[in-house]
């Protein structure tokens, strides 16, 4: 038994009608309250007809009466307006602090034990999902309108990651953008270092140099620490003398060139590339942020993101070493990942904050009109019968998988918790 099932049966009315308080009073749910998923008792604002009288105040759900005192309620001034203490066995009498016993419901053997069994089958499932042979049961509507509002549960987790380092940044949304932009361009596997880049050399300085693209990749490579290395490449030593310049102008401190990872890297994802791409973005993308808020097609959006390597990378992946020639630039899939897991998610957080849903609307349409994702995690999603049109749906998917399938948490998922009330 688990406080989750516990807590399923009572928001869902799954318990039987006729109920009797340990006391012997009878009792009805008027209404079971609302789920509180914070601190403070399982459900509040409820209804609760006890004989005669009418109670309204909060309810707290444990699988034993004693968990009250174990979780120390009795000390906690939030429980003092608790009117039933909803309890699977009660092994223990609950009182106030005032020394009045808390009326208590025992659950045990109140409801259909269909329900346990099932909710215990996907429990014990070890398939890549718990319901990965039942999802197709369940109805369209519910499946879709449960992915809406994970994809939302999704964009207002990252909302919230802004706010943070917006907090940091003083309230500056441009220097933010930027510092997020430069961990996304690392795509994944060089994120952290691309971010720390970022931090280390701020937006303002890049953009006295705006018209100055050399500059800026000698000022880009020279944080890295890509350029404390030896060499005699003339390129090399063309940004290395730049950014010595730079370095003492501005006082900077470079990075550790060890923090890069190209081990097991195609040569276009080198961070070499990366680099030299992301310079060629700052270089023709002035006042990015603010050019993204004014557009409203996501056509345009993506041509701010068209970014190509310095001519130098024509022919190489790192300093000093000749390859084939070839243009290294950005491909469509990296500039849908940029402005997936980027922009749209700063237009979200821009539209909230500023309370102007103008913003809000654009960034979920923008989602349903990019292609999404393919990666073996939406593949396995496809042969399940779950297909996506667009990055609306495969957000939605790759955060119903993260925050509940890996943990397991089918009753709070709308599509679990239908499953444990069907027939199967």
């Amino acid at each position: 038994m688990t406080e989750d099932f516990l807590h399923y049966l009572w928001k869902f009315g799954l318990l039987e009608p006729s109920l009797t308080l340990t006391t012997g009073e009878a009792c009805q749910i008027i209404n079971p309250g609302t789920h509180n998923t914070h601190a403070g008792p399982d459900f509040l604002n409820a209804r609760i007809r006890i004989d005669d009288t009418l109670w309204a105040g909060n309810v707290e759900i444990h699988i034993s009466a004693s968990d009250w005192y174990r979780h120390e309620h009795q000390k906690d001034d939030a429980y003092d307006n608790v009117i039933l203490h909803v309890v699977y066995v009660e092994d223990k009498t609950v009182k106030r602090k005032s020394g009045e016993a808390i009326p208590s419901l025992e659950i045990s053997g109140k409801f259909d034990n269909l329900l346990l069994r099932r909710y215990q089958t996907l429990m014990d499932n070890k398939s890549w999902i718990p319901c990965a042979s039942l999802i197709g049961s369940v109805d369209r509507i519910t499946r879709n309108s449960w992915l809406d509002r994970v994809l939302v549960e999704r964009l207002e987790k990252r909302t919230k990651e802004i706010n943070e380092r917006l907090e940091f940044n003083k309230g500056d949304w441009s220097e933010t953008f930027y510092q997020v932009l430069a961990r996304n361009f690392g795509f994944r596997v060089n994120a952290l270092p691309m971010e720390l880049l970022a931090r280390s050399l701020p937006l303002n300085i890049l953009a006295k140099h705006k018209d100055q693209p050399e500059q800026i990749e000698a000022l880009v490579f020279g944080q890295s620490g890509l350029l404390s290395a030896k060499s005699r490449d003339s390129y090399f030593l063309k940004l290395k003398s730049e950014y010595d310049f730079l370095k003492k102008k501005y006082l900077l401190e470079n990075m550790d060139a060890h923090l890069w990872r190209f081990l097991r890297l195609r040569p276009s994802n080198f961070p070499t590339i990366r680099l030299s791409e992301f310079a060629a973005l700052i270089h023709h993308s002035s006042h990015l942020f603010s050019k993204i808020l004014s557009i409203e097609l996501v056509t345009e959006l993506a041509e701010l993101f068209q970014c190509q390597a310095s001519e130098y990378w024509d022919d190489h992946y790192s300093f000093g070493k000749l390859k084939k020639g070839k243009t290294k630039k950005l491909g469509q899939a990296g500039i849908n990942l940029i402005l997936i897991n980027t922009v749209i998610p700063f237009l979200f957080a821009y539209g909230k904050q500023k309370g102007n849903p103008e913003f809000v609307d654009r960034s979920l349409k923008f989602l349903e009109q990019l292609s999404g994702e393919s990666n073996a995690l939406i593949r396995q999603w496809h042969e399940l019968g779950m297909n996506t049109r667009s990055a609306f749906q495969t957000q939605s998917l790759l955060e119903l998988k993260k925050e509940y399938c890996d943990r397991r948490r089918c009753l709070h998922c709308a599509i679990g918790a239908r499953l444990v009330r069907s027939n199967w």
